[in-house]
């Protein structure tokens, strides 16, 4: 009660207090005097409100005034009214508490109720509940009477009072539900209120003065839904202690039930309905927060709650039929669906595992009546919300599938159907496209339909059921990927293709239309042919970018599908534009497609002539050119992108994330377009074609991927900002699986990759490298997700290498070659490494080591110790540290204190002793190779100090097992080679293509110092020297048993180039190393087994002249044996022994002497007077004797007898008439040599034909043809003049010790396979007298003109028109077929002049000249028949 002046009771009686003393003796006088003047004064409503401060200090003199005991004083004050009135005290106060919330809940200003009281009703109420808990203290107050009461009140109280006191524990909610006398009119003001309640948080959202307010509303709705939860979803452990309480269950639910229907009604509506009924709805969401219960309700409860109301959402108001499913589900998608829904399922879903969802939508489907909208959104969401889901979707869909064909159900045929095309439509990176789950569930005869031909039937009986109402895209996967058949129930699939052609054909889509490249996974409805042409285009300009052909599918266009070819892509292809200056990709495949006469001339000239028109009308008016692609939905990306970010940020809303990455994959979509890619007519899986040495982007296509990967790294930088990586939620690895989700961003995304980290890496900044490094982490866990890649670094390289995963094509982007790229290399890696262990640092060891490109760590263990000498030791457990991310994102980083401190850490180092991860002796090898010395980052001599670490002290050492060498020197000098030659037939990536001009000196010096090493330990057992036991040679020998496979051409091709290598690196080693030495008991022998094995099996094969090693090699295997004929007693006995024996072993070394006497005898002579003083070995003086034979026999004209082998000596008569001009002289010469030298003539002949052969081949030696023609036609000549055979020297049998043997052994296999070319070059020389006097004449001929068209067929060996091209006199060259045609000639002429004796030995060939010339067989046939049949006739006679 106030008194004067608004002053309250309390402050009157303090007022009167000091003015005077008090006149009552006593405490009981003055209660008693008080309640006569309550009694003449009384208003006990407004006495309710005056008990808020019972005890209040003074506020002057800091006295202490007299407490009144306010309770014990109002429940006297209410007993008393009570007995005056005749009614219990209990009810009194229970009427006039109503009273007075019924006064407080009015507000003054509105006569209606408003949800929420203003601060006067709060502070009004809140003094009113103190009082009434005193009551209740004391026994003056009954909560089921003040229930009653309430009830009656004219106007329901508001429901922040009822909240109120709930929160005071004056009536709960619960117990205030029960008392109520109508249990339906409860729920409709509760319904009411609460409607009320988030409709006024909707309409006060954005105004800073309404922040507690909305606080309060939020606690007042947690509160409320606990009570719901509590009452409405209670256990069986609960119902003993709730059994009071009849009606709360039944309005609890009633409750939830009205609120969800109101939800739900508005999903429906969604376009109908206001916003703000919609953000209203929205804040009613926040009761299915799972933090709101988390110690408030039992998890049972809990869990029984959110699995009712996703049933009921699941089922709410069924009636979409299964054809508007089929019809309408691609609009809802998670990006269509009504946001109010999918923020619902995604609430709800948290209270479940994937599985646990999955198996109640499976329940649901089976045992109620749904709303397929509900339903189909509700799988949306789950697969893009769950990364787990796609797999589980798989296996119940092929659960489904089994039910179906077991009961031949359609219901669970349609789910089936229905879920896996709506999980597609989230895009391949949440589940596999459409067309790919239809050919795996029927597209092979192990499928569910093959069972039988009732399950055959039943399949296409569905699939039939679904054409009217099915969409385009779908009907095209049908008939493009049809289900399996076997061949005797073809009709029926040809039945129902007929009649999905038929509803094409109503759809007005014709399957003619169709488009190259279309994408049959799409959802969407059929792309008009205009439009789908176009991307045909984009597709097929794509291929002829990366084949520089036309691609097959156009040619084929162009002739089986003409109509489409002519109306549709040629006018897509050929629409007018403004021409650039230099030919782009477009201009040149139009001119290929013109030059293959594929475009009609008439649309040709029409196409030319509006470009032109185009062109003129820029240039009259350049402001008006237009973008080629509108902003407005890069725009949208933007803002997506930017709304990303403030997710990202803060860890209570990484639940968003998912949903905000489904829209921005949508927006990704309209501004890339849906894809030029096709997913099912090319393959999903063909790699990725990147140009890395010159990677080429679209301007447009550059911008939108810039924009991706800025939106990544700055959404790194600011969660890094508040959080480490391992906190920060998965957005940044679903936005990067969402990137690899669009097929058709991956080239450029991978170009661009290309440009930033293999052209431009060294000079970006810590942050851009940070958010790199990040994101080709997260691109690698995405792996499964993209097709390999094809890597072109400007020239070819062999295939293993060529078809790269994505892990390894950023590895091979990351170059350790210069002090700019070293720098680079480390930071990138460190940074990548550090984020991936931060990441998922709660992964275990085994997933980790999943997850972990094996590449990332070698680099590092390549790099760190390279560059930090710390790390080449071993670590001790003092030295393990803890990299933490804040660190690494400090603007202070020293990258090369975070490798170490990367390196020192003990999980990192646990991960370097798994073998996966281990770098191996080779390669280590291979990456040091690549480094360029002069541009290295360390000195030569930190680089000399480091490689003697790594070799000697740690792989050396090291065990096989961790990719060392067992401490075997022979083993690393192997892997050194290998490494070597390795490297020089890889890619020089640094300098785009061009190979190095050297091998590394730092590495090929360790390797002469090991091999020196391993020649002085050699100490064979007395009779081991195997032919093939020199180390060395081995390891040549078995690279060339285990190399490339492909084609024939190829792989003679790849064999020279590795010979060649081979050749290289061995003058590069220790002469002495070609020769191993014996020790038997005191003597010492040398042995060159190893090298004549390797010269006639290999490297005779690379001589260009045919029958000589080149000039390097040669020497070094003489100064060799010069060096390792000092192990021997007698040094001059142990080279004699080795050159004797050359001669049968090996001759193409003496052979090679000879070529190179003039250059090595001064080297030789020189070394041998250096070593031992004493004149040369014998063998040697022999060399330099039949040198001066062959210069004194062509310049002085006298005659010298013969000593030595013919062959050896027609060599250096050979290399002296080829270096000495004889003007004519030359046949007179060589008939100086008399009538015992027919085995040297005919050597010299061979040599001869050898160099014709070398001039056809290899006309860069400087072996000129016509001058090796002529002067094998004098040598022929003298040959027939002195009546010496010489034909057998073409003969491939003649192989043995005789002088034949020794020349066609010492020959290369090309040359000798040739022959027949030099054969048919002398040809015109030939006489008739050569066919009557040699019986085998025509033996040979016959066998060189079989063995010609055998090399013209195989397509090998043979010099062709392109080398014609490139003589320098093309009247030497004849091509191939008119040299096949003189020979034929020539052989037709031959066989009318033969005599009968030379028929005999033809008869083994006449099988093969029937297959190559039917015509040629048949002539000799007629001309040998009376002779063979002569023969058959003395054959008989022998058995008579």
């Amino acid at each position: 009660m106030a008194g004067a002046g608004g002053r309250r009771w309390r402050e009157l009686l303090a007022g009167r207090a000091r003015k005077r003393k008090s006149a009552f003796g006593s405490e009981a006088e003055l209660r008693e005097a008080a309640l006569h003047l309550l009694d003449r004064h009384q208003n006990l409503s407004d006495l309710l409100l005056e008990v808020e401060d019972s005890a209040k200090p003074s506020g002057q003199g800091g006295a202490e005034q007299h407490e009144v005991p306010s309770e014990s004083f109002m429940a006297s004050v209410l007993q008393e009214q009570a007995s005056r009135l005749g009614v219990p005290a209990v009810t009194l106060a229970a009427r006039n508490t109503v009273t007075n919330i019924e006064r407080i809940c009015r507000a003054p200003a509105s006569p209606s109720q408003v949800p929420l009281l203003d601060s006067a009703q709060r502070e009004r109420l809140s003094a009113l509940l103190q009082t009434v808990k005193g009551l209740l203290v004391d026994n003056v107050f009954c909560r089921s009477l003040f229930c009653q009461e309430l009830w009656k009140m004219k106007e329901p109280p508001v429901l922040e009072a009822v909240w109120h006191l709930h929160r005071a524990d004056i009536v709960g909610l619960a117990e205030l539900l029960e008392s109520s006398p109508v249990a339906p009119a409860a729920v409709e003001w509760l319904c009411q209120s609460l409607r009320g309640l988030c409709g006024h948080m909707e309409k006060s959202c954005g105004d800073t003065e309404s922040c507690g307010d909305t606080e309060l509303a939020r606690r007042l709705l947690s509160d409320f839904a606990i009570v719901f939860l509590q009452n409405g979803f209670e256990q069986t452990s609960e119902l003993g202690r709730k059994l009071e309480f009849q009606k709360v269950p039944y309005i609890c639910r009633a409750v939830l039930q009205r609120m969800l229907a109101w939800v739900l009604d508005a999903v429906g509506k969604e376009k109908q309905e206001d916003v703000s009924t919609l953000r209203a709805m929205r804040f009613w969401l926040n009761i299915f927060d799972v933090s709101v219960y988390r110690s408030a309700v039992q998890p049972d409860s809990l869990q029984q709650f959110f699995r009712h109301t996703l049933t009921e959402v699941l089922t709410y108001n069924p009636l979409l039929k299964v054809s508007d499913a089929i019809h309408m589900q691609k609009e809802w998608s998670f990006t269509r669906t009504c946001p109010l829904l999918t923020t619902l399922y995604r609430k709800l879903l948290v209270a479940f595992s994937v599985q646990e969802s999955i198996c109640q939508l499976q329940q649901v489907l089976e045992t109620h009546e749904v709303n397929w909208q509900h339903v189909l959104s509700c799988v949306s969401t789950l697969a893009i919300c769950q990364a787990e889901a796609e797999q589980l979707f798989k296996d119940l869909l092929s659960h489904l599938l089994i039910k179906a064909f077991e009961n031949y159900d359609m219901e669970n045929m349609i789910t089936a159907f229905l879920i896996a095309r709506q999980a597609a439509l989230e895009g391949p990176a949440v589940f596999m496209p459409y067309s790919e789950w239809f050919k795996a569930s029927f597209g092979n005869a192990g499928g569910h339909h093959g069972s039988s031909k009732k399950a055959l039937v039943f399949l296409f009986e569905f699939l039939s059921e679904l054409v009217p109402f099915e969409a385009a895209p779908y009907l095209k996967v049908h008939i493009m990927y049809p289900p399996f058949v076997p061949a005797k129930h073809r009709s029926i699939l040809l039945e129902y293709i007929t009649l999905a052609k038929t509803r094409l054909a109503d759809l007005k889509v014709a399957i003619e239309d169709m488009g190259l490249y279309e994408d049959l996974s799409a959802a969407d409805e059929a792309v008009q042919p205009q439009g789908q042409a176009l991307r045909d285009v984009e597709k097929a300009l794509q291929i002829f970018e990366n084949t520089r052909k036309i691609p097959t599918s156009v040619i084929e266009a162009s002739i089986f599908r003409r109509p489409y070819y002519t109306s549709w892509f040629l006018p897509a292809l050929l629409r007018p534009r403004v021409l650039p200056k230099a030919p782009d990709m477009r201009m040149a495949l139009i001119d290929s497609l013109k030059r293959a006469d594929k475009i009609p001339s008439n649309l040709y000239s029409t196409y030319v002539q509006a470009c032109r028109a185009m062109r003129e009308k820029m240039l009259q008016d350049e402001s008006k050119a237009e973008a080629n692609h509108p902003k407005e939905p890069v725009e949208q990306l933007k803002a997506e992108l930017a709304a990303l970010r403030g997710l990202v940020v803060d860890q209570a809303k990484h639940e968003d994330v998912p949903a905000q990455i489904a829209v921005i994959s949508d927006r990704l979509a309209g501004v890339w377009g849906h894809s030029s890619e096709d997913k099912e007519a090319a393959a999903p899986n063909s790699p990725i074609h990147v140009e890395v040495s010159a990677p080429r982007l679209e301007p447009c296509h550059q911008s939108v991927v810039d924009l991706l990967l800025t939106s990544f790294c700055q959404n790194l930088i600011a969660a890094s900002y508040f959080n480490p990586p391992d906190r920060q939620g998965p957005c940044l690895s679903l936005f990067v699986k969402m990137m690899c989700g669009h097929r058709n961003l991956l080239p450029a995304l991978l170009g661009r990759l290309c440009q930033l980290i293999y052209h431009q890496g060294p000079s970006l900044n810590d942050a851009h490298i940070l958010g790199l490094a990040a994101f080709v982490t997260h691109l690698s866990e995405s792996r499964a997700l993209i097709p390999e890649v094809e890597a072109d670094f400007g020239i070819s390289q062999p295939a293993p290498e060529k078809v790269l995963s994505v892990s390894e094509f950023w590895n091979r982007l990351l170059v350790c070659r210069t002090e700019e790229s070293f720098a680079f290399c480390m930071r990138f890696c460190t940074a990548a490494a550090s984020y991936l262990m931060c990441k998922f640092s709660s992964y275990s060891h085994e997933d980790l080591c999943a997850l972990l490109p094996p590449s990332l760590l070698k680099k590092l263990q390549y790099i760190v110790p390279r560059l930090c000498v710390e790390a080449r030791g071993p670590l001790h457990e003092e030295d393990t540290a803890e990299l933490t991310w804040s660190s690494l994102s400090s603007p202070s980083l020293n990258y090369q204190r975070a490798s170490l401190c990367l390196w020192k850490q003990a999980r990192f180092q646990e991960l370097l002793k798994e073998k996966a991860f281990q770098l191996s002796f080779r390669e280590w090898l291979l990456l040091e190779l690549e480094v360029y010395p002069a541009k290295d980052i360390l000195s030569a001599s930190e680089r000399r100090e480091f490689h003697y670490w790594a070799i000697y002290q740690w792989y050396l050492p090291a065990p096989s097992a961790s990719g060392g060498c067992d401490g075997d020197l022979q083993k690393a000098c192997g892997v050194i080679i290998n490494a070597i030659l390795d490297s020089s037939q890889r890619l020089d990536l640094g300098s785009c293509g061009q190979s190095k001009a050297s091998l590394n000196p730092d590495i090929l010096c360790k390797l002469q110092e090991m091999v020196l090493e391993l020649r002085c330990r050699w100490k064979p057992l007395s009779g081991c020297s195997d032919a093939q036991g020199h180390f060395l040679f081995e390891i040549l020998q078995e690279r060339l048993k285990f190399g490339e496979h492909g084609s024939a051409l190829g792989q003679q091709l790849w064999r020279q180039q590795e010979l060649l290598q081979h050749r290289r690196v061995l003058v590069r080693l220790p002469a002495a190393a070609l020769v191993m030495a014996h020790h038997k008991g005191k003597k010492t022998t040398l042995d060159c087994e190893g090298f004549f094995h390797f010269v006639n099996t290999e490297l005779k094969n690379i001589c260009s002249r045919g029958y000589a090693l080149s000039y390097d090699i040669t020497a070094h295997f003489f100064r060799g044996l010069l060096n390792a004929s000092l192990d021997c007693e007698e040094p001059a006995a142990g080279v004699n022994d080795v050159l004797a024996a050359c001669q049968s072993k090996c001759p193409t070394v003496l052979l090679s002497a000879a070529l190179w006497w003039p250059r090595l005898e001064p080297v030789l002579c020189s070394q041998w007077r250096r070593l031992f003083g004493a004149p040369l070995a014998e063998e040697l003086e022999r060399l330099q004797e039949w040198q001066s034979w062959a210069a004194g026999f062509l310049s002085s004209g006298a005659v010298f007898p013969l000593s030595g082998p013919p062959w050896i000596l027609a060599a250096f008569l050979h290399r002296t008439a080829r270096q000495q001009p004889l003007c004519g002289r030359g046949r007179s010469a060589l008939k100086r040599l008399g009538t015992d030298t027919e085995q040297l003539l005919v050597s010299l002949l061979f040599f001869s034909l050898m160099d014709l052969i070398s001039a056809k081949i290899a006309p860069k030696e400087g072996v000129d043809f016509q001058t090796s023609l002529e002067w094998s036609l004098e040598i022929l000549q003298c040959l027939e003049e002195k009546g010496m055979s010489w034909p057998l020297l073409f003969h491939p049998a003649e192989q043995g010790p005789g002088t034949y043997g020794v020349l066609r052994s010492a020959a290369s296999e090309r040359h000798t396979r040739l022959l027949p070319i030099a054969f048919y070059s002398l040809t015109p020389c030939f006489h008739h007298e050569l066919l009557t006097c040699e019986q085998t004449f025509l033996r040979v001929a016959l066998e060189s003109y079989t063995q010609l068209l055998q090399l013209f067929l195989e397509g090998k060996d043979l010099p062709g028109s392109d080398q014609t091209r490139h003589s320098p006199d093309p009247a030497e060259w004849e091509d191939p077929l008119e040299l096949i045609s003189t020979a034929r000639r020539f052989l037709l002429a031959a066989i009318l002049r033969c005599p009968a004796r030379s028929f005999g030995s033809i008869r083994p060939l006449l099988a093969t000249c029937e297959e190559l010339d039917a015509e040629l067989a048949a002539a000799l046939r007629h001309a040998s028949g009376p002779s063979m049949a002569m023969e058959l006739d003395e054959e008989l006679d022998l058995f008579a």
